[in-house]
């Protein structure tokens, strides 16, 4: 399978971000995120052992710094379902690195970087065990997951765009908080299926203030407390958000493909904060935006994107309720 339909297959937000980027630049970020997706496999799966997975991602930053033969790591996942897309790509993680060696080296530098520190941080994780006491180790958490993919992001579009680069040392730090933004939301949608596998990303310090314990964390007659909760999940991923619109807003008007790439992740994010503040269905089942929401997005901001006082205005309507 070509790593564009690999793409589509884990992720077609995503995949509609990355289609849209320069052409310098798809292959590139396509195969970067690729590559991050085999960590998240490794530390996702519920097929794994638990005290496999660090193993496992130790291992496939050994093979990532060319320590170890690739057929090291996917050897041993050979047995998961690669009817799952995201088993399907770490069993597939020898054509992703064939794939980077196509690069200039400083672009596979950056990217095996980041992978490698990214995976390292899954590992501690994973050793550490499923609870997070305070907002401290959630960030901590997210920015392995998340933030390092915004400092790897501006590194590739820095290395490509001298007019990025001149302004890489802003934007760096406010990739990482629009990392962390996009990952509170991940958690907030993943509540219940998080839980039940026996992680919960929430602080401690979020939830035990309202009432509530670990165990009785998701339980029915809560509902005020989770919903409070829920809304402090939201009010800090947008108190990110806010820096991610910022990192836009310093992107040059004419990279408008990157702008938009950077623009549809941010938005839709809002518009998930938006449906669900105040939703039981975000424990309950599902609390997601409309298909009518992302073509609105996704068509509004082709048009309309390259302009900073627009966007900061749609931005701000996107956080109501009521669709924009």
């Amino acid at each position: 399978m070509h790593p564009n339909d690999m793409l589509r297959t884990v992720s077609r937000t995503f995949a509609l971000s990355i289609e849209r980027l320069p052409a310098s630049l798809r292959e590139v970020v396509t195969t970067a995120y690729l590559l991050f997706r085999v960590s998240d496999c490794l530390e996702d799966n519920e097929s794994l052992p638990a005290g496999n997975k660090a193993r496992l991602l130790r291992m496939w930053a050994r093979v990532l710094e060319d320590y170890m033969p690739v057929s090291s790591l996917t050897t041993e996942i050979v047995g998961l379902d690669h009817n799952d897309p995201e088993v399907y790509v770490a069993q597939h993680a020898d054509e992703l690195l064939l794939e980077l060696r196509r690069f200039p080296q400083p672009v596979q530098e950056i990217i095996t970087t980041h992978v490698n520190e990214t995976s390292l941080g899954m590992a501690r994780w994973q050793e550490k065990g499923p609870e997070v006491n305070n907002e401290e180790e959630m960030d901590d958490y997210m920015h392995q997951v998340a933030g390092r993919v915004g400092y790897l992001l501006t590194d590739i579009f820095a290395w490509y765009f001298p007019s990025i680069m001149e302004r890489k040392e802003k934007l760096l730090p406010l990739s990482r908080h629009f990392g962390l933004a996009l990952q509170t939301v991940n958690i907030m949608r993943g509540l219940r299926k998080d839980y039940e596998r026996g992680w919960v990303y929430v602080p401690r310090s979020f939830y035990e203030p309202l009432g509530l314990t670990r165990d009785s964390l998701l339980a029915a007659d809560n509902t005020v407390q989770i919903l409070r909760m829920i809304d402090r999940l939201a009010d800090k991923a947008e108190s990110h958000l806010q820096y991610g619109l910022d990192y836009i807003r310093n992107i040059p008007s004419w990279l408008h493909g990157i702008r938009l790439a950077c623009m549809w992740p941010l938005l839709f994010a809002v518009r998930t904060i938006a449906v669900s503040r105040n939703n039981i269905n975000v424990v309950l089942s599902e609390a997601k935006i409309t298909r009518q929401d992302i073509t609105r997005i996704v068509r509004d901001t082709t048009l309309f994107g390259w302009s900073n006082s627009w966007l900061t205005g749609y931005y701000n309507r996107m956080r109501t309720v009521r669709t924009a």
